[in-house]
């Protein structure tokens, strides 16, 4: 039952202003995302845990993210590149205003049918659907995690660091939802989500964590995968005798 930590990179310079990054090249962590990937780092070292991989996303948002959350957890781990991990490919939305992009018809399939929503090509960059986007990164962290558990034990804790929609996207597979219903999922920027996947069903320990320990090494009663009944008491805070 490895564990996958799933993070969104901290604040950039395109959220404070507004502005769809999509995969423009230059977007970076203002002082805000900088400080947030830095504390989840030292969130993530007080786990007892140290990560037997660190995936991210090629775009240098996430790639900064990694590198300051490891400066503070895992100094001499290095980070592995997935482009499957990047972020959906907004097209002729790229670059461009959220305000306006709001006043797009399309605005309103992306937020009531996002299965259907697909963006248009631009000159500079393609397009590609939220369906494709969610099929492609669900398969990294599936294919991803079984290979860690393969690896390293059942018991290894891995990190992805990605986007908003990417991570929503991989939440909703595992609580079983339909890609319609992804935009009731709030992912904010240096935010952890925290899912084990197990043979019976993927587990999700917490979504959109932004302050306090991390939930990893709950307590396991009866069979992998199996929940507690009456929802058991939690896991153990780090350092605490198992």
């Amino acid at each position: 039952m490895a564990t996958v930590v799933l993070v969104r990179h901290g604040r950039t310079t395109a959220n404070s202003s507004g502005v769809l990054a999509g995969w423009l090249p230059e977007v970076h962590l203002d002082e805000v995302g900088i400080e947030q990937a830095t504390e989840l780092g030292r969130r993530c070292a007080t786990t007892g845990f140290t990560p037997a991989r660190v995936v991210s996303s090629p775009l240098p948002r996430c790639q900064d993210t990694a590198a300051r959350l490891l400066q503070e957890w895992a100094p001499d781990q290095e980070v592995v590149s997935d482009d499957r991990l990047g972020e959906c490919r907004y097209g002729a939305w790229t670059g461009r205003p959220l305000a306006e992009l709001a006043e797009d018809p399309l605005w309103r399939v992306v937020q009531d049918q996002p299965s259907a929503a697909r963006f248009p090509d631009g000159e500079e960059y393609a397009g590609e659907s939220l369906a494709a986007m969610s099929a492609r990164a669900v398969a990294a962290i599936r294919e991803t995690d079984a290979a860690i558990e393969a690896g390293f034990g059942g018991s290894a804790l891995w990190v992805a660091v990605t986007h908003g929609d990417v991570v929503k996207a991989v939440v909703a597979d595992a609580l079983g939802q339909h890609l319609d219903l992804f935009q009731r999922i709030v992912v904010d920027p240096g935010s952890a989500t925290v899912i084990r996947y197990t043979a019976a069903r993927p587990m999700v320990l917490t979504v959109n964590s932004v302050g306090g320990r991390l939930p990893i090494g709950a307590e396991a009663h009866g069979r992998p995968g199996d929940a507690a009944v009456g929802g058991g008491a939690g896991s153990a805070p780090a350092g605490s005798a198992g």
